[in-house]
């Protein structure tokens, strides 16, 4: 069990060796600034900018303001286990404790934005992650909390998420790439955000953003590297950037994958242990009864 709880989703930065599952966890945060921001450039301002094609598109850009005390790493995950108090295997909970780290450090970094992409790269993470958990009540209290450790709506995430997924398997891949060429909520979303990562403000490259990419590619069936370079050109994003943090991902996935086989072995391996021994006084019983019978008959 100790390769299970030793997984954890920082560790993937390193290339590590197959036969491993515990790994360092070092080198994950430095995208993040490693633990190190400014207190005076902190932020919580909510900025809503309509779109001209309807009154009913918005465009929800959470930004820092130099007003709000930023809190530790610390604080949050005290938040979240405040907020969500029932054990969690350790195989899902080393995972999310790097997770809400490296989470924290991008969500109070100065430059963060919060944008719908970021979103849906979070809940792809979380739900993978969490596949196959024991209760989906669990699982989505779980998130709750997570969120909420963040200062942050679990609400607008998983609808901003659902929204994107919406519209992305709605397209072609031709259409997804082109959206600057064409009127909506979700076209003027990606638009905002194209013209955020140009300007260089207020927006900030994270391994979420990253994912929610992919994911936007992979509901439009266009996985195909071509055509990521398109879509990383048409949102002024570093596609290099993008190619080894996806990396990171898909090795996260096949690690869990593996932590998660071997729990499901160990958890057989016990249950039958725990069947043997309860089976061994049964026989016992039974043997000690055939034998009276017998002896009642006078055998």
């Amino acid at each position: 069990m100790a390769a299970i709880t030793s997984l954890s989703f920082a560790a993937l930065t390193n290339q590590c060796s197959d036969r491993k599952l515990s790994v360092s966890s070092t080198h994950l945060v430095s995208n993040f600034d490693a633990c190190r921001f400014r207190l005076n450039q902190s932020c919580d301002m909510i900025g809503v900018r309509v779109s001209t094609h309807s009154s009913s598109s918005r465009l929800v850009v959470r930004c820092m303001s130099s007003t709000t005390d930023v809190p530790t790493v610390s604080q949050t995950k005290a938040n979240f286990l405040q907020a969500y108090k029932r054990p969690i295997p350790s195989i899902y909970n080393t995972v999310l404790q790097e997770l809400i780290v490296q989470h924290h450090l991008t969500r109070y970094k100065r430059t963060h934005c919060y944008d719908a992409v970021f979103a849906l790269g979070f809940v792809t993470v979380y739900d993978r992650l969490m596949e196959g958990y024991q209760s989906d009540e669990d699982r989505e209290a779980i998130f709750r909390a997570y969120i909420k450790a963040l200062q942050e709506d679990p609400e607008q995430y998983r609808s901003d998420a659902q929204k994107l997924e919406e519209w992305a398997r709605s397209q072609t891949v031709s259409t997804l790439v082109d959206f600057s060429t064409k009127e909506g909520e979700v076209e003027s979303i990606l638009k905002d955000i194209a013209e955020r990562a140009r300007t260089k403000e207020s927006f900030s490259y994270s391994r979420f953003f990253a994912i929610g990419l992919f994911r936007l590619l992979e509901l439009a069936n266009g996985t195909e590297p071509t055509v990521l370079e398109k879509l990383c050109a048409a949102l002024n994003i570093d596609k290099k950037s993008v190619d080894r943090d996806l990396d990171v991902y898909r090795n996260l996935l096949t690690k869990l994958v593996q932590a998660k086989e071997l729990l499901k072995e160990y958890v057989e391996r016990e249950k039958k242990k725990a069947e043997e021994r309860t089976g061994s006084p049964t026989a016992n019983e039974a043997v000690t009864k055939c034998l009276g019978e017998y002896q009642h008959l006078g055998l």
